[in-house]
Parts: structure tokens; C-alpha cells; sequence
């Protein structure tokens, strides 16, 4: 396993959220380590796409009345919707793990793959963690079964990043039995058919709350199904409430402690979210390696001209470090929640607990896999030319999709402050020595910089470089921490530089991880591939991070001290001359020999 040199000294397996960056790491969970009923249950999540979803998705198109419902308890009879609910509730009661695998293996399923995303997590998470006994015992079995089908309504027409300023009312009956509703919620997806929906409200104009919601109650209406640019077979419509009466006992978690439930909720969407991006970019690069095959110019197949091998092979790359970097999360916030089970912690608040462990690695996720499926579809559509842009090929239906993922869950936008956010807040708190280590990294500046570094052993050059791209975190983020102090919330650019710097870190060592245990568990020999797409991802992220370190620094620094911190960011950011045409046309021919994304 890797032990890489990092700025700060010791090694540990059991990292904090955000801790990596600080910390050497030397154990990953990647899809290597996946048991056998694991990998039957991904199977299982494929066919159930290829029999039950592909042959009709036109007419999961075209909203056909009842489709969808009747699909969703399709898949609740074969167990793909309560994989982790426990099973006194009706559930498989699965790790994190394996449900995380049905969110990928169900992500090539287009429109569906969102209904049974909201159904599964925003429309049942809450009332399974958050839930009295008693309302899980109501609820939690029906939508474990896919007889109940979830929803959740949080967005408003002038409240989506910035939920808490609802306007949505919950006045509390006279008789004391009852709260009333009143407002409107809009893009809420299954919408038209869930039967339950959690909402949020505010009591007394500022106690954010969440109330469960049956489709039958009093004074409570859908609008009309949206027309969207894509997934246009998932349900979305507005909610409305007039007076609509919610029993007392339909309060969900605490009063005015709603936000609780609807950041908790947004942690575990991320992830999955991911997951499903994953599944779905996975198999539109399997339909862009069978059309690049198949298609004749110049009366050669396009596959083999290097521009197109070059777009392939970018594909690849992204892919298999996406799901190096989820896995290796899952793989963390698992653990995190067995531990806290065997500390005597409830089920549902262990999950919970885990996942605001890692709520920073979540956002990375969201951030990363959104993109990657928006870079594999939109170069599908350029591959297929003129006829990705015809609605005869599925590529074109990808590519409408695949653009909601990045608004889903908070926008990368959103989610680029947070992570940043989410990790000084830890460093105010004490939980992570970040500024120590970035005082270590400006004070190695100031030294002569060692020529003599071996880089002979294996991988040795691949650790180096990601242990200086940390370093090139810890130099931006700390200078900047020191000269912004705390107009740095307001420098929003500035934010977004360090979290891309973060982003590409994360993945770059998870990459790097899961390259080290397929060499240590099998050879390097059977790893040829895997380590030309490691290779490359480096040697262009280290570019990536270069362009976002100057233009961080470029916006507050100036004169000697800016100079001076390009001279270190340059330094930190510094590669090898390396062969990435030779290296990506080795990985294309891979995919071309296996005529699809296999790896």
C-alpha cells in the first residue's frame, strides 16, 4: 500500500472528513474489493435497466399514466428499493456499500434512474432517520415495497440555494390537532404519483420545520407536469397547500429543527448522485466505443483516428478516477457508521453521523461526477457527429439528461463554497491542523528546494506528485486565510479556485490508491491500463491545479509575495515530460479490443 510524504508527519487509516489533505493515507475501498454478492446484486441492477427500462424508454418519454409507479414496484419486488432500510422495516438491511452500487447500477436508466434516486433517498431517508418509531412503522415498509412511492418538497419559486428563506407557512389549528399549510413548492420530482411527501414550512414565520405529507390530505394539490429539456419521463410538478390540515403527530424530527433534515438528506444524496452519474456515464462511453467501431469516414473505422482514440480515452480516465474517488468515500462513510453502530449509536443516526464525517468528500463527489458524465455525453454527441444530435440514437437523450445533474443536490456552484466552507469551519472548530500545515509548507519554501529526490522505485514520481499537490492546497488556502481573513467568505472566485484545487487532489490520490492495491494485489503487469490512466490524470491535474493556485493568488497577492508564491505553486505543481498521446491511445485501443468500457 502507498505510504505517501505529506506535510504533516503520521499515518492513519481512520481520517477524519477532510483530514487526507493533511494526513498520508494507505488504504482505499475500491470496486477490486467488491464480495461476490455485491457484484450479483450490480448484475442484478443491469438487467433489471436492460429488460425492464431500455425497450420502452420512449414511453417513459412520454409520461404514459401509471408507467413509472408500476416500474418503481418492479424494482421494490426484486429488493432494489430498501436495500439499506432495516429489515423489520422491510428492507435488505445492506452496508452503505451495496446500496451505494444499486444507485450506480441503476444510473444508465435515464428518467428512471431519477424517479427511483428521489423515491429512495430524499422521499424515504428522511422519515427512516429522522421519523418517530411510530412513522416509520406507517411509512417506511410501503415505500420499502414500492407500494408508497416518496417525494420531498423543499424548493421554491424564489428559494433554491438559499432554502431556508421558504415562505411556506404551518400554522398550528386552534384545537391543537392539526398544523395548516399554505404555500407552494416547485420541481419536485415523482411529484405527480408519490404518495408521500416530506415538506418543509416555517412555524410562526421562522421555526423551519418538516412535516410528513400524505397525497390525500386536506387542501393539498399538484400543478400540471413540468416540460423539461431533459429527463423528461421523471414526474415534476408544483405542490400547493391551502390550509391544507397536517396532524400534529406528522411533524417530522423536531420543530424548527427542519434544516437538520434537509442538510443531513443532502449529504447522502451527493453521493449517490455520483453513483447514478457513474452508471450512466459508464454505459453512454460503451454506446460512443461501439459507434466510434462501427462508423466508417474515409473508409476506415472512426476509432481509429486519434482524435476520436483522444476523446475515448479522456472518457475512460475520468471514469475510472470518478469511481476510484466515490468508492473510496463509501468505502470511508461505511466504516465511520459501523463504528459508531459498535459504539452503541442507533442505526439510522450512525449513517447520519457517518455522512457529516465526510459531508466535504460528498460535495468533491457531486462536484466531479456530475461533470464527468456531462464530459462523456457531450463528447459522445461530437463523436457520433451529425447524428448524435438525432433523437434516432440515445446519445442525444444522454446528453439532454445528463444537464440537471449539476442543479441536483446544490449546484456545483453551491457545492464548490461548501467545500471550502465545510472545511475552515473544521479548522476554526480544531478538528483538522490545517493551518499548521501550511505554515510547515511556507517555510519549506524558504529552504533550498532537494534535487537529489529518488524517483526510481515504483510509482515513487506518482506519490511525489500528489503529495505536492496537497502542499499546493495548503500554500493557496493558508495565504489566503491569512491576507483575506474574514472578507475570504465574500471572494467567491477565490473559493471556487481552491475547492477545483481540492477536487482534482482528492480524485488524483484516490486514483493513485486503487492503482496501488490492483499492483500489490495482482501485478503491475495486469495493471498496464489503470497506470496509464493514473499517468495521465496526473500529468494534466497538476495543470489543472496550477491555473486555479495562480488565478487564487492573482486576486489578493501582489509584488514579492506574489512572486514568491507562484515560485512555490510552480514548484508544487511541477511534472516530468510525459508521453500522454502515446499513453491515451493505448488506453483507447483497450476499449476498442473489449468494444466497451470494461474497466
Amino acid at each position: 500500500m502507498i505510504t505517501t510524504t505529506q506535510p504533516t508527519s503520521g499515518t492513519t487509516n481512520t481520517l477524519k472528513g477532510g483530514e487526507w489533505i493533511i494526513k498520508s493515507t494507505t488504504t482505499t475501498f475500491t470496486p477490486e474489493n467488491f464480495d461476490e454478492e455485491q457484484k450479483m446484486v450490480l448484475d442484478m441492477c443491469h438487467q433489471f435497466i436492460a429488460t425492464e427500462i431500455e425497450p420502452i424508454h420512449q414511453r417513459i418519454d412520454q409520461l404514459e399514466p401509471g408507467l413509472m409507479p408500476s416500474l418503481l414496484e418492479k424494482a421494490g419486488e426484486q429488493g432494489l428499493l430498501g436495500s439499506s432500510i432495516p429489515e423489520y422495516l422491510g428492507g435488505m438491511g445492506k452496508d452503505f456499500i451495496t446500496a451505494t452500487l444499486i444507485n450506480e447500477g441503476l444510473g444508465g436508466g435515464f428518467s428512471f434512474s431519477v424517479a427511483m434516486a428521489a423515491d429512495t433517498g430524499i422521499g424515504t431517508l428522511p422519515i427512516l432517520y429522522f421519523g418517530t418509531e411510530e412513522q416509520k412503522l406507517k411509512y417506511i415498509p410501503k415505500l420499502a415495497s414500492g407500494e408508497w412511492k416518496g417525494s420531498y418538497g423543499l424548493t421554491e419559486p424564489n428559494s433554491g440555494s438559499d432554502a431556508l428563506s421558504a415562505k411556506t407557512t404551518a400554522k398550528l389549528s386552534e384545537d391543537g390537532t392539526h398544523y395548516l399549510l399554505n404555500g407552494q413548492k416547485c420541481w419536485i420530482t415523482n411529484g405527480g404519483f408519490a404518495d408521500i411527501f416530506t415538506v418543509f414550512a416555517k412555524i410562526d414565520g421562522d421555526k423551519f420545520t418538516a412535516f410528513i405529507v400524505e397525497k390525500g390530505f386536506e387542501g393539498f394539490s399538484q400543478g400540471a407536469e413540468e416540460h423539461k429539456m431533459g429527463i423528461k419521463g421523471s414526474s415534476t410538478v408544483q405542490l400547493f397547500f391551502q390550509d391544507c390540515k397536517v396532524p400534529v403527530d406528522n411533524v417530522l424530527g423536531e420543530v424548527g429543527r427542519g434544516h437538520i433534515i434537509a442538510f443531513n438528506i443532502l449529504n447522502v444524496g451527493r453521493l449517490k448522485l455520483n453513483a447514478a452519474a457513474l452508471g450512466g456515464a459508464k454505459k453512454m462511453a460503451t454506446v460512443s466505443v461501439q459507434y466510434a467501431i462501427n462508423r466508417e469516414q474515409f473508409k476506415t473505422p472512426i476509432a481509429q483516428f486519434g482524435a476520436i482514440q483522444h476523446k475515448l480515452a479522456e472518457m475512460a480516465i475520468r471514469l475510472w478516477v470518478s469511481e476510484s474517488g466515490l468508492y473510496r468515500a463509501a468505502g470511508w462513510i461505511d466504516a465511520k457508521e459501523k463504528a459508531l453502530e459498535k459504539a452503541g449509536i442507533a442505526a439510522n443516526e450512525a449513517l447520519l453521523g457517518a455522512a457529516e464525517e465526510f459531508a466535504i468528500e460528498c460535495a468533491i463527489l457531486k462536484v466531479f461526477g456530475s461533470e464527468v458524465l456531462d464530459y462523456v455525453v457531450d463528447e459522445g454527441v461530437q463523436i457520433h457527429g451529425g447524428n448524435g444530435y438525432s433523437d434516432e440514437y440515445i446519445i442525444s437523450k444522454a446528453y439532454r439528461d445528463s444537464r440537471i445533474n449539476r442543479i441536483f443536490e446544490g449546484t456545483n456552484e453551491i457545492n464548490r463554497l461548501l467545500i471550502v466552507d465545510m472545511l475552515l469551519k473544521r479548522v476554526m472548530k480544531g478538528k483538522i491542523d490545517l493551518m499548521t500545515a501550511a505554515f510547515s509548507v511556507q517555510k519549506e519554501l524558504m529552504s533550498i528546494p532537494d534535487f537529489n529526490t529518488k524517483t526510481d522505485g515504483l510509482l515513487t514520481q506518482e506519490i511525489g506528485y500528489v503529495a505536492n499537490f496537497k502542499k499546493a492546497i495548503l500554500l493557496v488556502a493558508g495565504a489566503s486565510v491569512q491576507k483575506m481573513m474574514n472578507k475570504l467568505e465574500k471572494e467567491q472566485e477565490l473559493l471556487m479556485n481552491i475547492a477545483d484545487m481540492i477536487i482534482e487532489t482528492f480524485h488524483a490520490e484516490s486514483a493513485l490508491l486503487r492503482l496501488q492495491q490492483l499492483i500489490d494485489n495482482q501485478s503491475a503487469a495486469s495493471a498496464t491500463i489503470p497506470f496509464a490512466i493514473v499517468q495521465t490524470y496526473l500529468y494534466d491535474a497538476a495543470d489543472r491545479i496550477n491555473k486555479a493556485g495562480k488565478d487564487a493568488l492573482n486576486s489578493f497577492a501582489e509584488g514579492d509575495e506574489l512572486r514568491m508564491l507562484h515560485v512555490g505553486l510552480k514548484r508544487f505543481t511541477k511534472t516530468n515530460p510525459f508521453n500522454s498521446k502515446n499513453a491515451r491511445r493505448q488506453i483507447a485501443e483497450a476499449l476498442i479490443k473489449a468494444g466497451k468500457y470494461y474497466l
